[in-house]
């Protein structure tokens, strides 16, 4: 019973107390089992490793990443210096560079560093949010994973080695600039104009969505002059020499994007008035390696971040509800609330166990990524590639949809505090997530695309063949009617027409494609329960 106190002595020092003191690894058995089961052989030496980066991750990273979320801290623009000198510099919290440079120190794309290692690394660097380190850590992924394959010049092999193992000790951090004001998602409607000049080429026109903008190397669309086609081409932020003047490569960053979440980190417009860029891929393949390769690795780093954004939510709802009272009991013994808190946190683990999982059926793949749909493959290497092609998108749209319904839940375990942005870290993470629905592709897009691949391949391919084969362990009973209902979705001939049997289709097939993923993510989930 409270009594009448005009000195309120209530605090909250016992749940901070646990909440400063957390470790995103060690206090995590759930995860500990995930990177068990799917490290293998490398388990060990991967265990050590999670135990080292997470010292930094759960405390000075979690600092950094805290510290630079206020408003007063966001980057802005410096367009001109004081000798009216054009200069286009992103001035960016001291707390963002060191941190950014002792994560990218970890050489995470490095050949030293096993693709498990990586993975579980950036899951745990990424529960601190986006915090402007998870777009570029992807960014930089498809970036070398591009030149991987296609680096055949002193230039893009410079590049290639600066992004991947480092230069005296400094890695370079890649961006992708594919979106233009009359596109979006639309790559091929791009018109930014790409001119040959010499043995260079030099890019005209502007971009409208360019994210990481501080970066030192971007993947950019562009069309060759006369062509209709899309290349790729890879553009130096700063040609030798001139990083330390502040002299850009022939373009200039217009102004910083005013966006809701992901705040930390700069997206800009930025117009191209010659920048040498370096042509990458066969100039007639820049759609296909776009989608193929970059955009592969950005909507896998969508799966991953919504997963560790879950578990980071989940954990601290959990240990809210233990502390706090309320009507004399605590929150977590109401059956409701406690209801609520079982229910996000089996959305969290069975997100987590699928995003694993993919990512295993990932780096399997015969011959590894390749710019769209190979012709040269065995009918089960290509429905294997299939496979995974459709379960980036399924997963991209929902474990980003889920998250934030995740984090909605938890934000509402902590009452009014849960919206307090000096109380707590998961407003900012709401906000990164609606941000991660519409990166790499809106719903809407994704869901009609979908649709178009799973038609053009019925013929050597059903929908229930596809079924069956991503939903192993699953029950007969539960693949047959989702098998049964894509049939009969994929059926329908078009997306594209206004008329009321369309639109019943469209709705089922957004619903529908939800309810697959999730049988996918619960049988992955049931491997790791096993």
């Amino acid at each position: 019973m409270s009594v009448a106190n005009r000195n309120n002595p209530y605090e909250f020092d016992e749940f901070l107390q646990w909440r400063q003191t957390v470790n995103y690894y060690l206090d995590d058995p759930f995860c500990q089992k995930v990177v068990r089961q799917f490290a293998g052989a490398q388990w060990e030496a991967v265990h050590g490793e999670l135990v080292r980066i997470s010292e930094k991750a759960s405390y000075r990273w979690r600092d950094f990443a805290e510290a630079i979320a206020w408003p007063e801290k966001r980057p802005y623009m410096m367009h001109f210096d004081g000798h009216n000198h054009r200069i286009d510099r992103i001035v960016r919290p001291r707390e963002t560079e060191i941190m950014e440079q002792e994560i990218f120190s970890e050489g995470l794309f490095s050949d030293r560093t096993s693709p498990w290692l990586r993975l579980a690394k950036m899951y745990l660097i990424y529960q601190n949010g986006e915090a402007c380190i998870a777009c570029p850590l992807t960014c930089t992924e498809g970036l070398v994973a591009l030149l991987e394959k296609y680096a055949d010049t002193p230039e893009t092999r410079h590049i290639l080695e600066h992004t991947k193992e480092g230069i005296a000790g400094g890695f370079a951090i890649g961006a992708q600039y594919l979106s233009e004001i009359q596109g979006g998602s639309d790559v091929p409607a791009n018109v930014l104009k790409a001119v040959r000049d010499g043995d260079a080429w030099r890019l005209y026109g502007t971009k409208f969505f360019c994210s990481a903008t501080h970066a030192d190397y971007a993947v950019v669309t562009a069309k060759p002059a006369g062509s209709e086609t899309v290349a790729l081409f890879v553009v130096p932020s700063w040609l030798p020499g001139n990083k330390e003047k502040e002299i850009r490569n022939g373009y200039r960053i217009d102004r910083i994007k005013w966006k809701m979440g992901t705040s930390e980190l700069t997206t800009a417009e930025i117009t191209f008035d010659g920048a040498e860029a370096y042509p990458v891929g066969p100039l007639d393949r820049g759609v296909a390696n776009v989608v193929g390769i970059v955009l592969t690795y950005s909507r896998l780093t969508v799966g991953l971040s919504a997963a560790a954004f879950m578990a980071r939510a989940v954990r601290e709802a959990r240990q809210y509800a233990q502390f706090r009272d309320a009507f004399g009991l605590k929150v977590g013994q109401f059956p409701m609330l406690e209801g609520q808190i079982r229910t996000i946190e089996h959305v969290s683990r069975r997100t987590i166990a699928a995003t694993f999982k993919l990512y295993q059926e990932f780096l399997t793949l015969p011959g590894g990524l390749k710019g769209g749909l190979a012709t040269d493959e065995t009918e089960e290497a290509k429905r294997k590639r299939f496979d995974v092609r459709e379960l980036i998108m399924l997963q991209k749209i929902a474990a980003s949809w889920d998250c934030t319904d995740v984090i909605r839940t938890a934000m509402s375990i902590f009452g009014g505090h849960g919206v307090m942005e000096d109380f707590s870290s998961l407003p900012r993470l709401f906000r990164d997530s609606a941000i991660n629905e519409l990166w790499e592709g809106p719903r809407n897009v994704l869901l009609t695309q979908m649709h178009r691949d799973f038609q053009r391949a019925s013929s050597w391919y059903t929908p229930s063949q596809f079924v069956r084969n991503i939903l192993h362990g699953t029950a007969e009973k539960r693949i047959s009617s989702l098998g049964a209902e894509m049939d009969e979705l994929i059926a329908h001939p078009s997306l594209f027409t206004m008329d009321d049997k369309t639109m019943e289709v469209c709705r089922r097939w957004d619903t529908f494609c939800h309810e697959l993923f999730h049988a996918y993510q619960d049988a992955a989930l049931e491997e790791i329960e096993r």
